[in-house]
């Protein structure tokens, strides 16, 4: 006979278990194709968040849209991820036990974030708020993101930097797999 333990344990595995999320809707209510989250993803202010089809973000992500994201087409968004809008480090050392007491405080940072069509985030990403990514883009695991980024850029470290080119990266598979050569165009072009 299982114990307690063990068979409050099943339960909890099989109803509350990590799992994708397929019927994410845009501000209208339509559900938006291909798009896929995990449900042990954090999504703060999703009225503030616009994602375009074919989008995956995975497990244990926090996405904070206060002040407006955007995920565009094709982009994967791995486990770990924070995507902020927001950020006080600064101004709550400012303003120290007075933090929670004034409004429009100095050095709280405010900025929307955006992501280009077919980007990677790599694990354990932080993107801080202002940043913007062009499309085809790779961000590398444990990176440190801020500013913005060119198109096709490979982006890692902390604090990030470009570091390379994903068409250099891509050219190689196209060379050797020439019928995705219109593929790649439709919408890297």
């Amino acid at each position: 006979m299982m114990s307690l333990k063990n068979r409050i344990f099943n339960y909890m595995w099989r109803h509350f278990k990590p799992s994708m999320n397929s019927l994410v809707k845009d501000k209208k209510g339509n559900i938006i194709p291909d798009v896929r989250i995990g449900n042990t993803t954090n999504l703060g202010n999703p009225e503030n968040l616009n994602i375009e089809t074919n989008v995956f973000i995975g497990h244990y992500n926090t996405i904070d849209a206060s002040n407006g994201i955007t995920i565009n087409e094709g982009c994967q968004i791995t486990n770990y991820i924070s995507i902020l809008t927001h950020s006080s480090h600064i101004s709550i050392r400012l303003y120290g036990a007075e933090y929670r007491k004034h409004k429009d405080l100095v050095a709280y940072n405010k900025a929307s974030v955006s992501i280009g069509k077919y980007c990677f985030i790599g694990p354990h990403t932080v993107i801080m708020p202002g940043t913007t990514i062009g499309k085809g883009s790779l961000v590398s695991a444990y990176s440190y993101v801020k500013g913005e980024f060119d198109e096709f850029s490979i982006i890692a470290g902390n604090p990030a930097k470009k570091i390379g080119d994903t068409r250099e990266l891509d050219k190689p598979y196209l060379e050797k797999h020439p019928e995705l050569l219109s593929f790649y165009k439709n919408w890297a072009e």
